[in-house]
């Protein structure tokens, strides 16, 4: 029930964020609408800025900007609601584990995600002595897949995900 409770209140909060003013908003409940409109409007210059946001972070914590802009495309396209199947959340896609670990409180506050992200991508970079296909492919796949297979773990997803 607590997984409800949680998806109810990031719908809510997402409401909040994105719904348009009371006078031009959607009749209560249609949701999907308010979104729609909310991304409609602001995506272009959103993406601008979120890009924008991850080459200072890049800079920040000596991360080739061009790589920390690819992981963020190849994860979110650089959205900062952007959800996973696996649970992995926001514009870097941090799982819930890796954001507790890297002090992210809200992996939906894209200036924290992004940080936390682009950070996690500086520490894989200086833990694969700077091979940015074994810290990109660690970033995937996790660090340990990486160790095991002494290199780019043969899954599909990880392999096309490096290229």
């Amino acid at each position: 029930m607590n997984g409800m409770m949680a998806v109810q209140q990031r719908i809510a909060a997402i409401e909040k964020r994105y719904a348009p003013s009371r006078a031009a908003q959607p009749a209560a409940g249609d949701f999907a609408a308010v979104l729609g409109t909310a991304l409609t409007a602001t995506e272009a210059g959103g993406r601008e800025q979120v890009k924008k946001m991850i080459c200072a972070a890049a800079q920040k914590h000596q991360v080739p900007e061009q790589l920390a802009l690819a992981v963020a495309k190849a994860e979110s396209g650089y959205d900062p609601a952007a959800v996973s199947s696996a649970g992995a959340s926001g514009v870097m896609q941090l799982m819930p584990d890796t954001a507790a670990m890297l002090g992210v409180r809200d992996s939906f506050n894209a200036a924290d995600n992004i940080d936390g992200g682009v950070r996690y991508l500086g520490m894989l970079l200086r833990q694969f002595g700077g091979d940015q296909r074994l810290a990109a492919a660690a970033y995937n796949a996790g660090p340990g897949a990486v160790e095991q297979y002494q290199g780019v773990p043969p899954y599909r997803e990880t392999r096309a995900y490096v290229d």
